[in-house]
């Protein structure tokens, strides 16, 4: 095998890389005595064919697969003695090949950078630790409460309101026929819950006890029963009683319903659940910092064809977003070439801090143990109720969504050994003022944007933007607010 570097530029080579006829002719030899002692050929025992008459049966076959097994084998072998580490896969064409001649190909490659991780120990951060108020916690024991809600008789007869429960009875008809679950007898309805088709409950609003209404209806187009999507339909309703939703009294046996053993335990955990919300938050405040110094240290060169995937996959969210209606207040009015340019200036700051994190990984012995990523496999199974085992099927044929799996397993390891090196103080608030902490940031992160003159800067200042724009979205209170689905204890 000869190998000849064509050209250097960057991260970017090429190589020639030829491989002899006569090479080529006795891996090709050696295969077809492999499938002779195989395969049957009449007249012969096995292993005794003549290899002209291999040739003439197997010849086409099995030299298309010594060829990829050559190339594969060359072009690793030629990274490997060279101590090259490609960012991503070789981009390899046959030049040229004849039977009985040589092979020749070209190897384009693009380099991993050569990185000098700073010294972290320099590095000054300040983490948050939010004290759960009482009043959160007792907020969040009303919600549970709530969510477990009863219902009792109207104390003064009144017209249906939104939160109310009705008892009815309802029969409906699309073009006049009845068909199967379109009827129901001393059916409970929550008005204003969305359990029944949109349009359903409020035409009942304003409903009294003994009234006959009738409601009219389209299905959606996606319904699962074909006989309905898309259809009108007519339900004939008798409302029998209207009922008051009223919170569940918050006592021990509502407590052991939750998995507590009682009130003051569902406490505790309701508080340790919300601490630990609070902890999250001020958790990716801190990376946040550790992200922009790293950024901000480090200027080395990366592969654009990583960029380019990165970008890739920001852009397909981005037209996504698009296609719902959802458009970044700060693309609008900005003409493509500019949206896109600095959003590849995320793409590449990304890039820049995904291979050093690696590489400060790598340095450092850190990885991911499988009962991590079994334990984080389990996590995500169980959030799909009644699907975990296609959940776990999917990872276990699916290689690459693991290995998604896996990443932020591996990004949280390498923070955590960047934290225990750098200088952290710590500050008590409370989530009112990690509130105030996150806008502060943003704000920061925009003015920074706006003042930067660079083109270069202008899209970093972008990316933290976006970056602390996405932590703004999950703050303090709409943390508390949104943690009444886990705060209940499996």
């Amino acid at each position: 095998m000869q190998v000849t570097e064509v050209s250097s530029e960057g991260l970017k080579r090429d190589f020639k890389v030829v491989i002899g006829a006569k090479e080529i002719g006795e891996k090709v030899e050696a295969r077809l005595r492999e499938l002779s002692a195989r395969v049957k050929i009449p007249g012969f025992r096995p292993g005794k064919a003549p290899i002209k008459l291999l040739k003439q049966r197997y010849g086409p076959s099995v030299m298309g697969e010594v060829l990829e097994r050559a190339v594969t084998d060359s072009s690793a072998q030629a990274l490997n003695e060279r101590g090259l580490r490609p960012a991503v896969q070789p981009k390899i064409e046959i030049v040229s090949f004849d039977d009985g001649k040589d092979l020749e190909y070209s190897m384009a490659i693009e380099l991993l950078p050569e990185i000098e991780p700073m010294d972290f120990s320099t590095i000054e951060l300040e983490r948050l630790r939010v004290a759960v108020p009482d009043g959160d916690l007792e907020a969040a024991m009303e919600r549970l409460a709530a969510a477990r809600k009863e219902s009792k008789p109207l104390e003064t007869p009144r017209k249906a309101e939104a939160g109310d429960i009705l008892v009815l009875d309802f029969k409906g008809t699309v073009h006049g026929e009845a068909l199967p679950g379109m009827a129901a007898d001393d059916h409970h309805l929550e008005l204003g819950s969305s359990s029944f088709i949109e349009g359903f409950e409020d035409q009942l609003i304003g409903t009294e006890a003994g009234e006959t209404r009738e409601v009219n209806v389209t299905f959606p187009e996606a319904y699962g029963n074909e006989k309905l999507a898309g259809q009108p339909a007519v339900f004939q309703c008798t409302i029998k009683e209207i009922r008051e939703a009223v919170p569940a009294e918050m006592n021990d046996e509502l407590a052991k319903s939750m998995g507590a053993e009682s009130v003051e335990d569902l406490r505790d955990k309701v508080k340790e659940r919300l601490g630990a919300d609070y902890e999250g938050l001020s958790r990716m405040r801190l990376k946040r910092q550790i992200l922009d110094q790293l950024a901000d240290s480090h200027d080395f060169g990366v592969p654009e064809s990583m960029v380019d995937l990165e970008f890739e996959a920001i852009w397909r969210q981005v037209e996504a977003d698009r296609e719902k209606g959802n458009v970044d207040p700060d693309d609008e009015g900005k003409d493509e070439d500019a949206i896109k340019g600095e959003y590849r200036t995320i793409a590449e700051r990304r890039v820049r801090l995904g291979l050093l994190l690696s590489e400060v990984g790598r340095l450092n012995q850190i990885d991911v143990a499988q009962e991590e990523v079994n334990r984080a496999l389990f996590q995500e199974a169980q959030r799909h109720p009644g699907q975990e085992q296609q959940v776990l099927e999917f990872y276990k044929a699916n290689p690459e969504a693991l290995a998604q799996l896996r990443a932020p397993l591996f990004e949280d390891k390498v923070i955590d050994f960047i934290i225990d090196l750098a200088k952290v103080t710590e500050r008590e608030v409370s989530p009112e003022q990690l509130r105030e902490e996150e806008e502060k940031d943003a704000a920061a992160a925009e003015k920074q944007a706006e003042e930067a003159k660079k083109p270069a800067k202008k899209a970093a200042g972008k990316a933290q933007k976006k970056s602390q724009s996405k932590a703004k979205k999950t703050e303090t209170q709409d943390a508390a607010d949104e943690a009444k689905e886990d705060e209940e204890p499996s």
